[in-house]
């Protein structure tokens, strides 16, 4: 095998650059009919043996042995022991990330708000949480308590009263970061349950486990699936693909950064997207030199390199106005403005999950600790959807008081409007408070 990573260059200029560039960025995150038919088969099981059915797919998938689901549900003293088993430097670092995104998330919330009209009509919204939020948290080897953290502290600033986390243990292998996580973030009840028979617990209820109003959290293409199948019953977050990373510089910033900043993405898995934009041809041949060095560090070297190989590029743009138009077209996951006056030139980003400003802004503060919520837009849809964020767990009533002169004259407006609709009980019904 070659030491260069064969990354695809690029170059905005050349003739087929726009549908090459579409090539790259499509993703099919479609599930195939055998993950469909498999996803339907364990949601209909569930729904209609509750318990049991989980009890059955966990022991099957997850090689267990348990004969209840009592005995799956993880109690606050395990989750505890979990907390208090960490080094002081671990402990230290997850509050202090969730502190973070704690004071972040309480910016966000939104507040109940009226006004009253001359006629002491009375029009407001009233903003009130979630009853009960699902967690979906991987598990095994691939356990991120940072999700735990960016999922679940904004659903209790939001003010849930009741947060379930789900998380599978396979074989009985858990990860103590995890049950850390949660604890410090005041979930109320834990269950060592994944898949797709998870979310479906979490969708539908079950006797030990109660219905959701959403199910929110990461999860292999089983669990996307049986998400995307339960929306309608109960609210879901979104359907994440694969990791993204655009990355703006002008040339002026230290490749090796650069190259590593790609990496990080690159090393979530072989389908992630990294992707370099720079007028700079010179400093797009410094990154590849940084790339083809730094790789031979990584441990997760061999999916960096399938990621970068098949689906990251290094793009020359004509020049900096032209690298935002394609970042506006691209819609990323994450974008950095490696750049001088960053912040200026945010400014002109109308789409992207997440804008990281300046040189010294890497992606990675984000994943973890800046305080911002991690879970974000991917597959361009950042062009028509956000962050996660405290708002994903409020949801606002409209609040209508008509004063006995309000409804006399709006009854008048509602009448004319509702007979040019042909429904006459919406008619007589304003008509009845209308002032002789």
């Amino acid at each position: 095998m070659s030491d260069q990573v064969k990354i695809e260059t690029l170059n905005t200029q050349d003739d087929g650059f726009w549908s090459r560039l579409d090539e790259m960025l499509a993703w099919d995150g479609v599930s195939d009919d055998a993950v469909f038919n498999t996803v339907t088969g364990i949601l209909n099981h569930v729904k209609e043996k509750g318990d049991a059915a989980v009890v059955d797919y966990t022991n099957q998938f997850d090689r267990m042995d348990v004969a209840t689901m009592s005995e799956l549900e993880v109690s606050k003293a395990r989750m505890q022991a979990a907390l208090d088993s960490l080094s002081e430097e671990q402990r230290t670092a997850l509050e202090k990330a969730a502190a973070r995104i704690r004071a972040y998330a309480e910016h966000q919330k939104m507040d109940s708000w009226s006004y009253t009209e001359d006629d002491g009509t009375v029009l407001g919204q009233q903003v009130t949480p979630l009853d009960r939020v699902g967690l979906y948290v991987p598990g095994g080897k691939a356990a991120y308590p940072s999700s735990v953290l960016m999922n679940a502290i904004p659903a209790k600033v939001a003010g849930v009263p009741e947060l379930i986390m789900v998380v599978p243990t396979p074989a009985g292998e858990v990860n103590d970061l995890v049950f850390a996580a949660a604890m410090i973030s005041g979930v109320d009840r834990v269950f060592a349950i994944g898949g797709a028979q998870a979310v479906a617990a979490l969708a539908y209820g079950t006797e030990t486990i109660p219905q959701v109003d959403k199910v929110v959290g990461p999860g292999n293409i089983y669990v996307a699936t049986a998400k995307r199948m339960i929306y309608g019953t109960v609210g879901i977050d979104m359907i994440a693909g694969p990791s993204e990373i655009l990355v703006i510089c002008d040339g002026k910033t230290n490749p090796d950064w650069i190259a590593m900043d790609l990496f990080s993405q690159a090393e979530h898995d072989e389908d992630a997207q990294s992707i370099l934009l720079s007028p700079d041809a010179v400093f797009l041949d410094k990154v590849q030199q940084s790339i083809d060095r730094l790789i031979k560090e990584m441990p997760r070297a061999e999916i960096i390199r399938q990621s970068l190989e098949t689906r990251g590029a290094l793009i020359q743009t004509k020049d900096m106005n032209d690298a935002i138009k394609i970042a506006n077209y691209i819609a990323p996951e994450h974008l950095e403005l490696s750049v001088e006056n960053a912040q200026d030139v945010a400014k002109q980003i109308r789409h992207a999950g997440a804008i990281f400003m300046g040189r010294y802004t890497a992606e990675a503060l984000g994943d973890y600790c800046a305080g911002p919520n991690h879970v974000l837009p991917t597959s361009r849809t950042a062009r028509f959807s956000s962050p996660l964020g405290v708002y994903d767990f409020q949801k606002r009533s409209s609040l209508i008081g008509c004063s006995a002169d309000g409804a006399s004259e709006l009854g008048k407006t509602a009448s004319i409007l509702a007979h040019g609709e042909g429904l006459t009980a919406h008619a007589r019904s304003a008509e009845y408070r209308i002032k002789d």
